[in-house]
C-alpha cells in the first residue's frame, strides 16, 4: 500500500499561521478553566468570545484557501461528500454506549488528503451533523473542534505502508476516542461547582490540584463512554480501513488535486493544394 497522499488542501504559509493559530485558541479555549479563575477579565464569557474568533478563523482559513488556489473544486466536492456521510454516519451510532461511528472516516480521510484537509473535515462534518440532528448548542464548537484536532493530527502521523500502517491508524483512532471526550468534557465541567464535591470545578485552586481534580472527574463520568468510542474506532479502521485508504487514494489520484493547468499552442495542420 503506497503512502503516498493526495493532498487535497495545499497549507500555503499564511494559511498556515492561520490554522495554528486557530489551533492554538481553541486549545486555550479547551484548557482555560485551569489558568484563569471565572470573574477575572470577564472570563465568564470566555468560552463563547474565543470560540466565536475561532468560527472566524476557520471560515479564513477556507477563504484564503480558495484566495490562493489551495482548495480547488475537486478539493470542495470531496470535503462536502465526506461532510455528507459524517453526517449521515453519526446518528448510527451515537447515544449508544459511547458507539460514534463518524470518527473513522475522518481519520482516514485526514491520513489520505492531509491536515488542512482533516482540520476543515471535522470542523464541517460535526457542524452538518449538528443540523441535520438538531444538536444545535453551546456545545457544538467544542465538538466541531474537537473532531479538527482528531483529523489534523491524522494527517500529521508518520509514513507507514501495509498491515503497520492499518495498525498505526487503528491504534491512533483507540487513542483519539479517548481525547476527543477528554476534551470534550472541559466544554461542562467548570461550570458543575460543588464546593463539597473532591472532582469539582473549584476556582482559585492551584494547577495541579485542578487538574488533579479534573482527570478524577473525567475518570468517574465518561471513561466507559470514551473507551466505547475509542473500541468502535479501533475496530472500524482495522476492518475497513484498507479498503477505504485504497479508495480515497484512488480517488486522490483521479483528482489529481491542485495539477498544474497547461495550455499548448494549437499544431498548425498541413493544408493541401489541389
Amino acid at each position: 500500500m503506497s503512502t503516498a497522499t493526495g493532498t487535497a488542501i495545499r497549507l500555503t504559509p499564511r494559511a498556515g499561521v492561520v490554522m495554528t493559530l486557530a489551533a492554538f485558541l481553541g486549545l486555550v479555549a479547551f484548557f482555560w478553566p485551569f489558568v484563569v479563575a471565572p470573574g477575572t477579565f470577564g472570563s465568564a464569557y470566555a468560552p463563547p468570545l474565543i470560540f466565536g474568533v475561532l468560527l472566524v478563523l476557520v471560515l479564513a482559513v477556507v477563504l484564503s484557501e480558495i484566495a490562493e488556489g489551495g482548495i480547488d473544486s475537486k478539493a470542495l466536492a470531496m470535503l462536502g461528500v465526506l461532510s455528507a456521510v459524517n453526517a449521515a454516519l453519526r446518528p448510527l451510532g451515537a447515544g449508544t454506549a459511547g458507539i460514534e461511528t463518524v470518527f473513522f472516516v475522518l481519520v482516514l480521510a485526514g491520513r489520505v488528503y492531509g491536515p488542512g484537509f482533516g482540520f476543515v473535515l471535522g470542523c464541517t462534518s460535526l457542524f452538518a451533523s449538528a443540523l441535520i440532528t438538531g444538536g444545535v448548542g453551546p456545545w457544538m464548537p467544542y465538538q466541531m473542534f474537537g473532531c479538527a484536532f482528531v483529523g489534523m493530527l491524522a494527517g500529521l502521523l508518520p509514513r507507514a505502508s501495509g498491515r503497520r500502517e492499518v495498525l498505526m491508524l487503528a491504534g491512533y483512532g483507540s487513542l483519539s476516542g479517548y481525547l476527543f471526550g477528554f476534551l470534550l468534557n472541559l466544554s461542562f465541567w467548570p461550570f458543575s461547582l460543588d464546593p463539597n464535591s473532591s472532582i469539582a470545578y473549584l476556582p482559585g485552586l492551584p494547577f495541579t490540584e485542578q487538574w488533579h481534580r479534573y482527570v478524577a472527574f473525567d475518570l468517574a463520568t465518561s471513561l466507559g463512554w470514551d473507551t466505547g468510542r475509542a473500541v468502535t474506532n479501533f475496530v472500524c479502521v482495522l476492518l475497513v480501513g484498507p479498503a477505504v485508504l485504497t479508495t480515497f487514494r484512488r480517488a486522490a489520484r483521479r483528482a489529481r488535486f491542485r495539477a498544474p493547468v497547461r495550455f499548448t499552442e494549437p499544431r498548425p495542420t498541413d493544408s493541401g493544394t489541389g
